[in-house]
């Protein structure tokens, strides 16, 4: 099999061998993909190595059946982003909820263009905070794991003034000291439903959330949690 001229950013490299690179893609069409990039480490590659990082909207072409192709060409679809700082840690944050929410082979157009798009705004001058709930938000539904946002697990409308233990199998209870679930006001989850950026202390709140949730379905943590926990605990 060969697909040709695919829409995709690098979320990882790592080094094989003595001048070859793996790299796990994510493409528009293909869903993640493992990728073998031969040769592209030596001195005189046939393509700018630098072309293969993360941020470079892409244009791929490889061939192979299996867990891995072979890469056989790739352009720049567009400038680089440059994300900086903070912008770069919620990056790397995001490549890695990417690799690790998403299952190869597994296409989902709708989360190809969430995550363009998520890297785009922290590119620009939104609130860092606000659009990395936002991507998580649309990221897990366009997975098939969407939150519910605007009512209890018994059906009831959410009420803003309650606290609530969210659940990631049945949703949010009113919070009466459970041991489980993720505590959070009904005033974020409803800011959040709405598109609507909510106050600071409801961000983190909502950080918390998905977090519970991404415990829930990897069975583990995230390995950026620990490297951007003090750098994006107040950014908004």
């Amino acid at each position: 099999m060969r697909v040709d001229g695919q829409p995709a950013f690098v979320l990882h490299a790592r080094a094989w061998r003595e001048t070859s690179l793996l790299l796990e893609v994510f493409s528009r069409d293909h869903g993640r993909v493992g990728l073998v990039a031969r040769g592209v480490r030596r001195e005189r590659s046939r393509w700018p190595r630098g072309l293969l990082q993360p941020f470079q909207p892409l244009l791929l072409a490889w061939a192979g059946r299996g867990e891995l192709g072979t890469l056989v060409a790739v352009e720049g679809a567009s400038a680089p982003l440059q994300p900086q700082g903070q912008t770069l840690l919620a990056g790397m944050y995001v490549n890695e909820f990417v690799l690790r929410l998403s299952g190869r082979g597994d296409p989902h157009p709708r989360a190809f263009s969430l995550y363009a798009q998520c890297l785009a705004r922290l590119n620009g001058e939104e609130s860092v905070a606000w659009t990395l709930r936002r991507f998580e938000r649309d990221f897990l539904a366009a997975i098939g794991y969407g939150l519910v946002l605007d009512q209890a697990a018994d059906g009831s409308p959410l009420q803003a003034a309650h606290d609530y233990a969210y659940d990631p199998e049945a949703g949010a209870r009113v919070w009466q000291g459970q041991r489980s679930g993720v505590r959070v006001c009904g005033a974020a989850l409803l800011a959040l439903a709405a598109d609507d950026c909510p106050a600071t202390d409801e961000l983190r709140q909502l950080r918390g959330l998905v977090r519970g949730v991404v415990r829930h379905l990897i069975g583990g943590e995230l390995e950026s949690w620990k490297l951007t926990r003090p750098a994006l605990r107040d950014a908004r």
